[in-house]
């Protein structure tokens, strides 16, 4: 734990508040999204709760803007594996199932990502001012916008249904991590009863035979 002194200076602030995200992320790593609390942000940063206040209005507002930093980079690293992945003289059908297959192998890494969408809309755009979540969803309308121009790179037989593909592959993403990370006491259910098996996802299986399929009839809307 790092005790600071009262920054004074605009460069010391940003190491604070650099500090502040570093510490999150950090946490990010050893838990999951619920799990962080002011209170041990804090402690860890070695700040009190009112100085961390000063540099973020809250937790959700630390949480999103690493949220945002998680996508940029995924996007990043996206754009890598589309390359790889994607056949170019692939028919549309056969190149949508690879864009499916490729976006959910590149999320095997993305642990953090997956935790945080999944806790975008229902706990992190909550407890936040109107300006901090217009400022993320400002920066959600470029990422979105990179990810769709991404996508239509190597499936431009989607034309305009591929921004709305993209918003529902991050709508998916969330929802499926929150199914497929079960508590512990539905584990030891599934456990104990095995007809609950069918009810139990795994998140890369259901993923991506989900946005294949949403592929598949964005690309007949377009051609119809």
């Amino acid at each position: 734990m790092t005790t600071f002194k009262r920054a004074r200076s605009e460069e010391q602030r940003e190491i604070r508040r650099q500090a502040i995200l570093d510490t999150t992320a950090a946490m990010l790593d050893q838990m999951a999204v619920n799990e962080v609390s002011l209170n041990e942000l804090s402690r860890r940063v070695g700040l009190a709760k009112s100085n961390v206040l000063r540099y973020f209005e809250s937790r959700e507002a630390i949480l999103l803007e690493l949220l945002d930093q998680a996508w940029k980079q995924w996007i990043g690293r996206l754009s890598e594996r589309l390359a790889a992945d994607v056949d170019p003289q692939g028919t549309p059908r056969r190149r949508g199932d690879q864009l499916a297959a490729a976006l959910t192998r590149s999320l095997a890494p993305e642990r953090v990502f997956c935790d945080l969408l999944s806790a975008q809309a229902g706990v992190l755009e909550h407890n936040v001012s109107v300006e901090a979540v217009t400022r993320y969803k400002r920066a959600s309308l470029d990422n979105f916008t990179a990810m769709t121009e991404l996508v239509r790179r190597h499936l431009p037989e989607l034309g305009d249904q591929a921004f709305m593909a993209c918003g529902a592959a991050i709508v998916l993403i969330g929802a499926l991590w929150v199914q497929t990370c079960p508590s512990d006491s539905m584990l030891a259910a599934y456990e104990a009863d095995p007809s609950l098996a069918a009810l139990r996802l795994d998140f890369a299986t259901a993923l991506e035979e989900v946005l294949a399929t949403q592929i598949t009839g964005a690309l007949a809307r377009t051609a119809s």
